[in-house]
């Protein structure tokens, strides 16, 4: 199935050939002040999160445990981001712990951003150009450089559209400093993007379906997550309220 739905897949040829004359390290540099942007951008947005991990029998078929939270990302009275909790059914999970690495991965490696600020931490490596739905894009390499313990990174393919200059799709999975005593696994997962109010490439959709590999067993996993509803928050406008305006003609 596909998930990358776009409005607007034409551009002109000018915009190809420019595109065409950048070098990799250009784009890297052009997409990165990108991502800030869209990550700027998307902190002023509501939305719809959706997560499922399913533990899968052997074959992959059956499904014999599972995890399930549905949350609303909205702004409170103040305007500070909040995440409401609307559906969290029983958690039937039996061999698979969700970690806080888990849950660091779910918030901000699988909506993998890759903005100017963090490209010293990565090496980048361009592999070509190829499709992706149609879409026209530059396909990189993404390797953390070092592992800082405490901190979460994204290890896989990356694939920027050649017009907008954008992540729209990524591959890989997370990782991080680990003692040697952890066995702790994480799954390989594809994120695709859809351009939202025609200028922002925003998460929609990620799925994972692999098999983990602890030292004592194996799992097979699926992981499905969504983001759905994605609204613009508000106004810059303001409601004042002040002493009541008496009239003095009127008793």
């Amino acid at each position: 199935m596909r998930y990358l739905i776009f409005s607007c897949i034409l551009c002109s040829a000018a915009a190809s050939a420019i595109a065409a004359d950048l070098s990799p390290d250009v784009i890297i540099q052009k997409f990165a002040a990108k991502e800030a942007e869209f990550r700027k951008a998307r902190e002023n947005y509501t939305y719809t999160q959706s997560v499922k991990v399913e533990e899968l029998d052997p074959s992959g078929h059956m499904v014999e445990g599972k995890w399930e939270e549905t949350e609303d990302v909205i702004f409170g009275p103040n305007r500070e981001r909040e995440e409401k909790v609307t559906y969290a059914p029983l958690n039937t999970l039996h061999f698979l712990v969700l970690t806080p690495q888990d849950m660091q991965d779910l918030r901000s490696v699988q909506p993998f951003v890759l903005t100017t600020d963090e490209l010293p931490k990565y090496d980048i490596q361009y592999i070509g150009r190829e499709q992706v739905d149609e879409i026209g894009c530059y396909k990189f390499t993404v390797k953390p450089k070092t592992l800082v313990k405490g901190e979460r990174y994204f290890e896989g393919d990356i694939w920027v559209d050649d017009r907008d200059l954008q992540i729209v799709k990524t591959y890989g999975k997370g990782v991080g400093y680990q003692k040697k005593s952890d066995d702790n696994q994480f799954p390989r997962f594809e994120t695709y993007r859809q351009q939202i109010d025609g200028k922002y490439w925003f998460p929609t959709y990620t799925h994972a379906n692999d098999t983990l590999h602890f030292r004592n067993s194996d799992q097979r996993v699926r992981m499905t997550v969504r983001y759905e509803n994605y609204k613009r928050f508000g106004s810059d406008s303001s409601v004042t309220f002040g002493d009541e305006v008496k009239d003095d003609k009127k008793q």
